[in-house]
């Protein structure tokens, strides 16, 4: 392993420790029961709050993720505050990002079965920055192209064909 590799790793689960830290204080004030597990993977640090009664850890969630999703940019921010760098961790709750990802994965899957029968691209619905990301990632995976386009909260992903020659007609998704 590099230096710059073990120093980067090194870093990360740092990120990891300190968002345990911040997030153990946060259950204490909530009174919530919850265990942390840490993890590197995809060159970020990843935190997950895991309760065997996932139920007691819905308020963390929110609908559609909202709390999740301001929680863990709290989180962010306070792994700033002591390292001093930006983080680009990723909190999970209850499996909430886990379910959804795949549920992301099977919606993009689903828009590249169309865009292959009917040569027509395909525009998903809005997506915050992770679900475009996960929609991106399987595009890619799967040879084709893939762009967000227009602004926040409204940006979405559309599938294109492979070959930018290709011409292309769009098309709202489901």
């Amino acid at each position: 392993m590099s230096e710059k590799t073990k120093s980067t790793i090194e870093r990360l689960e740092e990120e990891g420790e300190l968002a345990a830290d911040y997030l153990e204080e946060l259950l204490d004030i909530a009174d919530l029961d919850g265990d942390i597990e840490i993890d590197v993977e995809n060159d970020r640090a990843s935190v997950e709050i895991i309760s065997e009664e996932s139920a007691t850890l819905e308020r963390l969630v929110g609908e559609d993720g909202e709390v999740l999703d301001a929680l863990q940019e709290l989180t962010r921010l306070a792994v700033q505050t002591e390292t001093g760098e930006r983080s680009r961790l990723m909190l999970d709750i209850a499996g909430f990002r886990a379910d959804r990802k795949a549920e992301l994965q099977d919606i993009a899957m689903e828009a590249i079965a169309r865009l292959r029968a009917t040569g027509v691209a395909q525009k998903l619905d809005p997506m915050n920055p992770f679900e475009r990301k996960v929609c991106h990632d399987v595009v890619a995976t799967e040879g084709l192209r893939s762009e967000s386009e227009g602004s926040e909260p409204h940006r979405c992903v559309v599938i294109l064909p492979a070959d930018e020659s290709d011409e292309i007609e769009e098309s709202d998704a489901e």
